[in-house]
């Protein structure tokens, strides 16, 4: 073999990748959509509700009508008042913990870490725990455990307030269940059953996923998605 041919064959290795990747990323259209949950359901017929939807570039349309995750008024693991103005415009995930847990809540917050630490430099990333133990949980319990799983701040932030607004918000917004058993006796992981569930919420405040926030799997899908949802977004 002649040594211009093996460096042809070697060029020719080396473009084919870069030229396909270029094809598919500016040639192509991007057809990965990721699903809308949790849709209103008509009462009386049982199925999704149908009606005018206004879409991000303002054309209106008639389609299926998806709940919203509903406003709240919540306090940040600073002391802060916090309400829905914290998620305005941005893609978030939230999820349902509490410190004194200690079977999967560590192995959640490890695996936020690592989501966080992904989408470091993009504000329009931010995530949401919600205490189910807030008469325990306060600012400064929450505080600290930012602090342990080294959450950023204005980018991860850790809610307390009202159990029944949390609850509510659980179960009514992001339809998740959560329970306090009224197990006492210093038995806190008998106490609060709540799902082990990360979600993704996109900017208009529909469900877009759920991931199983103990498996290291079912987080890298999140991460992939995430990444879709921000490319949708770009394409509008």
């Amino acid at each position: 073999m002649t040594v211009t041919r093996k460096a042809g064959i070697l060029l020719a290795t080396l473009l084919v990748p870069a030229l396909l990747y270029l094809f598919l990323r500016f040639g192509t259209q991007n057809h990965f959509v990721l699903p809308r949950y949790l849709p209103k359901i008509d009462s009386a017929r049982g199925e999704p509700l149908m009606g005018k939807v206004t879409l991000p570039d303002g054309r209106e349309v008639t389609d299926t009508i998806y709940n919203h995750i509903p406003p709240f008024k919540l306090i940040d693991q600073d002391g802060k008042e916090v309400n829905q103005s914290i998620v305005k415009d941005k893609i978030y995930v939230a999820d349902f913990f509490f410190t004194r847990c200690g079977t999967i809540c560590p192995r959640i917050a490890s695996q936020l870490t690592r989501v966080q630490d992904i989408f470091r430099a993009n504000p329009n990333i931010v995530f949401l725990s919600h205490t189910v133990d807030p008469e325990h949980d306060r600012p400064a319990q929450l505080k600290a455990y930012a602090q342990k799983y080294e959450a950023i701040s204005g980018k991860w932030y850790f809610l307390t307030g009202s159990k029944a607004e949390i609850y509510g918000l659980a179960m009514h917004g992001y339809y998740l269940p959560t329970v306090d058993a009224g197990v006492k006796e210093g038995k806190p992981d008998e106490t609060f059953i709540h799902s082990e569930k990360l979600v993704l919420v996109d900017k208009q405040g529909i469900v877009r996923g759920f991931y199983d926030g103990t498996n290291k799997e079912d987080v890298d899908r999140l991460v992939l998605e995430i990444r879709v949802l921000l490319d949708i977004y770009d394409k509008e």
